[in-house]
């Protein structure tokens, strides 16, 4: 490696190997899921942190010689810890010191290093525009190069599309040290990276998006109903009117449970971002959904609570700049310093977690919600999170990239439970009943296929053996891509992807 750097005249980069006292601390603030510190998977043999995008040739280089798996890590969500953690011998690759951003307001586009966080981009446009943003993800400590590459759901997906379907170049290297654009990669390798995984096919640098215009006041709100009879109502008439709204609006639903022992109850919370004010929201909450009983007052005064009555309802809501409602989505305070969004420092508390995906195409009946009300009883810390299709992803053909949850689709359901003792007995617990959750849940949800996003990667959908085909790996790449998995897979064995 060394002679490699010497080479290429690169000195002075960043390589840690495991007697480092630094490596530990690397691998430690990679893992937003800290499950897997413990894990008995292997450790990269050395971590690159690259301060100049030319320093990842020779990783590459010496890599493909001792046949070395790369790892990539951006922002560390990675559910299934792929980017730091592998069964065979390999490197890791740390992004996090490419995170320059250039904003360009006048042909309203961004160059953003793929080491950036979402939180970086979203504070960078809003110290420059209070009318632009970008339709990235809700967590903004997510690694721009992960999300952007296997799609990019977020709150203004409705009206703008996909992270994904609002990038216009990207800078990739690929298994030959050579760094591409979208002209020299060519549309096949360009499409590919916009929604089946980057590191399939390269080491993602940077990437150009598109820019989006909005109101420079944006109306946010969050309502919590306890669930019962009458609410089961209510979950319904959302899922049959959120993906139908107008395609400014974005209202998801959350699940889980509120509430100890006997006392334990399911608690449902909606929350809402509206790309208009609050005098154009009321009108539309108050014909949609009148049980929110959203007045004009509410936005404008502190958070109403009353639990005199069953169910107990909460309202938040505010006024604020688009910048405002990506603190809100993210539970900070609207008013919060911006500068908590280039906060990446390693959380104090451990919060261990298993997660999985499905997408809806008809709504779940009755039976369907009592079913998820139930397993959700049983369990400690169990949580879903539904996010409305429809607008703007309705207008791309599943073709268009990777991603082919387009028209059809009312809404995607991320399942999460989560555990604070890494312990093995509560893990396997905690991981039994997830599994079984998501088998109660094959009724209601899409299939043939039954259908996942891939930024919430589930290994027990399957994993590559050696001896990886097509007909071995569709079991669990269709799921994520559907019909797009077999035009991926021959690019990934074409020149010039190949190592």
């Amino acid at each position: 490696m060394s002679s490699q750097f010497s080479k290429s005249n690169i000195t002075g980069v960043l390589v840690y190997a495991p007697k480092s006292p630094t490596y530990s601390s690397i691998i430690e603030h990679a893992q937003k899921n800290p499950r897997w510190l413990n894990s008995s998977s292997a450790h990269p043999l050395l971590i690159i942190a690259p301060r100049k995008e030319t320093e990842l040739r020779p990783v590459i280089l010496c890599s493909k010689k001792f046949e070395l798996q790369i790892r990539v890590l951006g922002g560390g969500h990675d559910y299934e810890g792929l980017s730091f953690r592998a069964e065979s011998p390999f490197i890791m690759v740390d992004m996090s010191n490419l995170s320059e951003i250039d904003i360009d307001l006048e042909e309203e586009m961004a160059w953003i290093q793929a080491g950036a966080t979402l939180g970086h981009l979203y504070y960078e446009i809003a110290k420059k525009s209070r009318v632009h943003a970008f339709p990235g993800g809700i967590c903004y400590t997510t690694g721009s190069g992960g999300l952007i590459s296997g799609g990019g759901l977020g709150s203004l997906m409705r009206k703008f599309g996909l992270a994904a379907d609002n990038v216009i170049d990207a800078h990739v290297m690929d298994a030959k040290g050579r760094i591409l654009d979208r002209k020299s990669m060519g549309e096949d390798f360009f499409w590919a990276i916009r929604g089946g995984g980057g590191s399939s096919f390269g080491i993602i640098l940077a990437w150009k998006l598109k820019l989006v215009h909005v109101p420079e006041k944006v109306s946010v709100f969050r309502v919590h109903r306890m669930l019962g009879e009458n609410t089961i109502n209510l979950l319904q008439q959302w899922e049959h009117t959120a993906y139908l709204l107008p395609r400014g609006f974005f209202l998801r639903m959350i699940m889980q449970n509120d509430g100890v022992g006997k006392e334990k109850k399911v608690k449902v919370t909606f929350e809402g971002l509206f790309l208009g004010t609050v005098n154009e929201l009321i009108p539309i909450v108050s014909q949609k959904f009148p049980e929110f009983n959203l007045e004009h007052k509410d936005f404008f005064q502190e958070p109403v609570i009353n639990c005199t009555e069953r169910p107990c309802l909460k309202k938040e809501c505010h006024e604020v700049p688009w910048i405002g409602s990506v603190l809100f989505l993210y539970n900070k305070r609207v008013d919060e310093s911006l500068e908590v969004l280039l906060d990446n420092s390693v959380p104090v508390y451990k919060n261990y977690f298993k997660g999985t995906s499905d997408f809806v195409k008809t709504p779940i009946p009755e039976k369907g919600w009592k079913m998820i009300q139930r397993l959700l009883l049983e369990e400690e810390r169990p949580m879903i999170i539904l996010d409305p299709l429809g607008g703007r992803i309705d207008e791309f053909s599943e073709t268009e990239l990777p991603f082919p949850h387009r028209k059809g689709n009312l809404y995607n359901i991320q399942h999460l439970v989560n555990w604070d003792d890494n312990s093995e007995s509560v893990s396997s617990k905690k991981i039994k009943w997830m599994r079984k959750f998501y088998r109660e849940m094959e009724p209601f949800v899409a299939n043939s296929p039954r259908t996942a996003y891939i930024n919430y990667r589930d290994l027990d959908f399957g994993t590559n053996q050696e001896d990886y085909s097509y007909s071995k790996a569709k079991m669990w790449g269709e799921k994520y891509f559907k019909g797009n998995f077999e035009r991926a897979l021959v690019l990934e064995r074409s020149p010039p992807y190949v190592s």
